[in-house]
């Protein structure tokens, strides 16, 4: 019955998550041009973009590419359906980043020098949160009692607070996670940053379209983790989750638009302190404590 349940809701999600995600990149596109002092596209730009990318002939430059994507987007898929139907979270956090690797491959699957220069630098973010996230599940679990999403609608208040640390972590990183400046290593969203495309330069038509309604999915996972620290039995706090979660776009729109690409040893090293710090702390005094 779980797993019927789990299928359910990755199909939702695989339906439901592009049309959130593609609003909230609008407004993204629409944010960053007012602060920049421009008027901006319209909010449904990014799907007249993503549907005339599906409508163009894919030139793959081999087979497996495109194979790759897919499989980045379903695994992306299956860990929405997992998460918002109150499954596991450790086992959300393993899909997804199953789909990260599946998208890595695929860009090394193209021998080109700059995807495999995108994809590298991939890997390291891939290295650079993983900790952190590894932990967002472990202090959930020490918080709630359970692994499972769906035990925090039962809780006589939120995990916010036995949790923040963890929770200013897994904002830190949420940076990382929407690829957002100044961690947006691998591929920028936004043209100034790029000479070269980075991990999807050799991806064009329908595969670069998937691709972003992948990141439009990952988008509606990852700010799902944000609002979960906020849940609790009263029915109400789900209106709240979803005003920290906007809240926390918000702040993250701001801070791609004030922050310049940093180096990606920096990356690395502050995305450890913060887990080490921020994470390891946190955990240790709901151990101890």
């Amino acid at each position: 019955m779980g797993i019927l349940i789990a299928l359910l809701g990755t199909v939702a999600f695989a339906v439901l998550a592009p049309v959130v995600g593609c609003l909230l990149a609008g407004v993204d596109r629409i944010v960053s041009a007012r602060m920049q002092g421009r008027v901006g596209p319209p909010l449904l730009q990014p799907y007249y973009d993503v549907r005339k990318l599906f409508g163009k002939e894919r030139a793959a430059v081999n087979g497996v590419e495109h194979a790759y994507v897919v499989c980045a987007w379903l695994f992306a898929c299956v860990a929405g359906g997992i998460f918002f139907t109150g499954g596991n979270l450790l086992l959300c956090v393993f899909v997804i980043t199953l789909s990260s690797l599946f998208f890595i491959m695929a860009a090394y699957s193209t021998r080109s020098p700059y995807a495999e220069v995108g994809a590298a630098r991939e890997t390291l973010q891939v290295m650079a949160y993983e900790p952190m996230v590894l932990l967002l599940a472990v202090g959930f679990y020490m918080a709630a009692g359970s692994f499972d999403v769906g035990a925090a609608l039962s809780l006589d208040a939120p995990v916010i607070g036995a949790t923040l640390l963890v929770f200013l972590g897994v904002l830190f990183i949420l940076t990382i996670k929407l690829r957002k400046s100044p961690f947006d290593l691998s591929m920028s969203h936004h043209a100034h940053q790029e000479i070269v495309r980075g991990i999807t330069t050799e991806m064009s038509g329908p595969t670069l379209g998937l691709v972003e309604v992948m990141h439009w999915c990952e988008n509606v996972l990852f700010l799902g983790w944000i609002g979960l620290f906020f849940v609790w039995g009263n029915p109400a706090s789900l209106a709240l989750a979803v005003v920290v979660a906007l809240a926390a776009y918000f702040l993250e729109i701001a801070i791609d638009n004030n922050f310049a690409r940093v180096k990606w040893q920096f990356m690395l090293k502050s995305a450890w302190a913060v887990a080490l710090v921020a994470g390891g702390v946190n955990i240790a005094l709901l151990a101890f404590l």
